[in-house]
């Protein structure tokens, strides 16, 4: 695998929308036609050249190339958005849509990343080595697709609203969670290690929540179901199990209605 090493020269006036920061766009290129791709700030036509500093040679796909981000990233936006494959390691933190639409590959951020990051996410590795802002793994504004496929991973705390119209795929959340958590889920899973505030699958119709911690206050449309035994990234122990959101129009499969399901540690 080749690596692109990109170095932060100057920051941005306004932040700086840098899609061009995949290894699908960087594949097959040198460092001079890297530092020509496109980025923007506000209405400015930009290149990736004006605000970092590129070393090293892509590989030939993008399943052959690997790009570090070193410096202060925390102004710039897009980041792995619609990867498909190869890597992205990022040494600090990012601002909003980073890994949005990603289909594959692997993306590390070794800071934090601000909201709406990993939204529609369709496949790959998305690892968050901070916190997460709002919105992580939701739909776009407008759309009802949130995230579809693969992996993210938090180390630290979550904001609102994750998971919003998530149809697959799963979230790992390390630390705790605020509100509004998989509203209008269709699929997927998401486990909270931590601690939950509150507004745990509001309008879910199917998939899970897995809480290792304490709810703060629970949705009244889940019903208990019974205690069972699950293996949740590699801890095995006993959850109550509930079904919902019983307010919601449920599909049915042999006959029998579809739930979303919550699952709380005893």
């Amino acid at each position: 695998m080749n690596t692109v090493t990109l170095t932060v020269k100057q920051q941005p006036e306004i932040i700086l929308e840098a899609d061009c920061i995949t290894p699908d766009s960087f594949a097959g290129k040198t460092a001079a036609e890297i530092e020509k791709l496109p980025v923007y700030q506000g209405k400015q036509n930009c290149t990736l050249g004006d605000y970092f500093k590129v070393a090293g040679k892509a590989g030939s796909t993008p399943a052959e190339t690997q790009i570090i981000v070193n410096g202060d990233c925390s102004r710039v936006k897009y980041i792995g958005m619609k990867m498909s494959a190869g890597e992205v390691v990022v040494n600090s933190s990012t601002d909003m849509y980073t890994g949005g639409w990603m289909k594959g590959g692997k993306l590390v951020v070794n800071g934090n990343v601000h909201s709406f990051c990993g939204l529609g996410m369709e496949g790959g590795e998305f690892i968050i080595n901070g916190n997460a802002g709002n919105f992580l793994g939701a739909s776009y504004r407008g759309d009802w697709r949130g995230m579809q496929g693969g992996l993210i991973r938090v180390k630290g705390n979550v904001g609102s609203d994750i998971g919003t119209f998530m149809n697959g795929g799963e979230m790992i959340i390390e630390g705790n969670a605020d509100i509004h958590i998989a509203t209008h889920a269709e699929g997927g899973r998401i486990v909270i290690k931590g601690n939950v505030n509150r507004r745990i699958g509001g309008q879910m119709v199917k998939g899970e929540v897995i809480v290792f911690g304490t709810v703060n206050v629970m949705m009244p449309g889940f019903h208990y179901n019974q205690d069972v035994e699950l293996t949740v990234d590699g801890v095995t122990a006993m959850f109550q199990e509930y079904n919902g959101d019983l307010g919601e129009r449920h599909p049915k499969r042999k006959g029998e209605p579809v739930y979303g399901k919550l699952y709380l540690k005893k």
